[in-house]
């Protein structure tokens, strides 16, 4: 018997799942059917209306941060993946002394609370007199979002069989070959669900973004909290709503490539 099956037979247990999904996810349900209100509450039920849609995607301050935003995560996830990879690929192929403590520092972004991330990267663009802007905020990204890319680059990697790498080398491949020809096809679902899992870390960022971005470097979320402090209405949560879509479809679609064999 497993330890979740036994886990299930405690009295209260599936109870207290239920409520514990309820209480993360009812708020999100209720937050994606008020976006399409009719009415201008953004708490009370006034008819079925996607207005508010319409309004947001006509807002040039929403598409410029929105622009912002994507120019960031693309910008951020493609140099965390670059980083990601041979990083992955240097600690799955070599066993070295420090190794555990190099895999501890990689994945520390992960475990740290993100505040206090925020805060140290402040201080430190503020130590080297760098301006904060849309470049603090690319360089704050990149370093969060390697951890969420290396992980399923080094899972694909452990469930890779070596031999063929070193039968390639048996072959007279060059290591760049061999790493092109072979390590590469195989790897590509890993990197491509690495690439995708940072892309929406940093797209949907607050913290970090909120403590290190400058004057004109505005983004959508930073965006969305400045909206709600001076009053919620349909169009936060119209905002929300898309923001939540994004996230889903590259979320599913990052586990499924994560998932391909070949």
């Amino acid at each position: 018997m497993s330890a979740s099956s036994s886990l299930r037979r405690f009295p209260g247990v599936r109870a207290a799942a239920w409520v514990f999904f309820a209480y993360l996810y009812i708020p999100i349900a209720v937050l994606l059917v008020l976006a399409f209100n009719a009415g201008s509450s953004a708490t009370i039920w006034e008819g079925f209306s996607t207005r508010w849609f319409g309004i947001v995607l006509g807002n040039p301050n929403i598409i410029r941060a929105a622009q912002n935003s994507l120019v960031i995560a693309v910008v951020a996830s493609l140099a965390a993946t670059l980083m990601a990879i041979p990083a992955a690929i240097g600690m799955a192929r070599r066993r070295f002394r420090g190794q555990n403590a190099v895999s501890a520092l990689i994945a520390l972004p992960l475990v740290v609370p993100e505040v206090v991330t925020a805060v140290a990267t402040l201080l430190f663009f503020t130590a080297i007199t760098l301006p904060l802007g849309l470049s603090t905020i690319i360089l704050a990204h990149i370093v969060f979002c390697i951890p969420f890319a290396y992980l399923p680059i080094r899972a694909r990697l452990e469930g890779m069989d070596a031999s063929l790498a070193e039968a390639a080398s048996d072959l007279y491949a060059t290591p760049w070959r061999a790493f092109r020809r072979v390590t590469l096809p195989l790897l590509w679902p890993g990197i491509l669900s690495g690439l995708m899992l940072a892309f929406i870390i940093s797209l949907d960022d607050f913290v970090i973004t909120f403590f290190v971005s400058g004057a004109g470097a505005t983004t959508l979320p930073v965006y969305i909290y400045g909206m709600i402090r001076i009053g919620v209405t349909p169009e936060v949560n119209a905002i929300s709503a898309l923001m939540l879509l994004i996230s889903i479809v590259f979320v599913a679609l990052s586990w499924f490539v994560g998932r391909t064999r070949h």
